[in-house]
């Protein structure tokens, strides 16, 4: 059976967590909302603006919500700096290049993010297919969007790895039927164990992550 990785983005492939939250301090501010790291790991990090416009401007019309979530977006690309993958990154994609391992990024992150990201990264053709959860009916926690990339790969869960570093993120892919690494960018391991990590790590070279694919590549993990 063929196997896939699919990978989310942020926190995953590149650590831009505490961009994203200055970005969403500066366009929750005027609205009287005090967003610290601990909040924004908690209510925001891997959730859809939708989600997160329930939680935190169910005041607004839906077209201020998305005023709002576009000032953010834009922020964000305006500040982000330089990009770099985690470690290990690219040995992981030149491995599943030589084993012809399917891949693709699923994200909640609007498009416009995923294009400059992985392109920044050098990732595009690595990574050529994109499910961003927000052009789905359901994005995560939803598993609509793992199984949307596992559709689009031709892969079979039971032989797939997906890869996150958010409750939100771990959730979907369990559900999806994958095998989850768990990125300790900003959960720890018992956190993301909980939510539905298989295993957990701190980046991409940890020594336990390639048997562990190959083991799933076989249908044992």
């Amino acid at each position: 059976m063929k196997t896939a990785l699919l990978f989310d983005l942020d926190g995953t492939l590149v650590d831009t967590d505490a961009e994203h939250l200055v970005a969403f301090q500066h366009v929750f501010a005027p609205h009287g909302i005090a967003l610290d790291r601990a909040l924004y790991v908690q209510k925001i990090m891997g959730y859809s603006n939708d989600l997160i416009a329930r939680d935190f401007l169910p005041h607004l019309a839906p077209a201020q919500q998305a005023a709002v979530f576009e000032a953010k977006e834009a922020a964000y690309r305006a500040n982000v700096g330089a990009l770099v993958a985690l470690p290990g990154v690219e040995a992981l994609l030149a491995y599943a290049d030589a084993h012809g391992l399917a891949r693709a990024v699923v994200t909640n992150a609007p498009r416009a993010n995923a294009e400059m990201v992985l392109t920044a990264l050098g990732f595009d053709r690595h990574l050529p297919i994109r499910v961003i959860g927000g052009e789905l009916e359901r994005a995560k926690p939803h598993p609509l969007p793992y199984l949307t990339g596992l559709a689009r790969t031709g892969a079979s869960a039971a032989h797939s790895v997906g890869f996150e570093d958010s409750r939100s993120g771990v959730r979907s892919a369990a559900a999806a039927g994958l095998a989850v690494v768990g990125l300790t960018t900003s959960l720890d391991e018992a956190a993301l164990i909980e939510a539905g990590a298989t295993i957990a790590i701190a980046d991409y070279t940890d020594p336990r992550l390639l048997p562990f694919i190959h083991q799933r590549m076989l249908g044992d993990a």
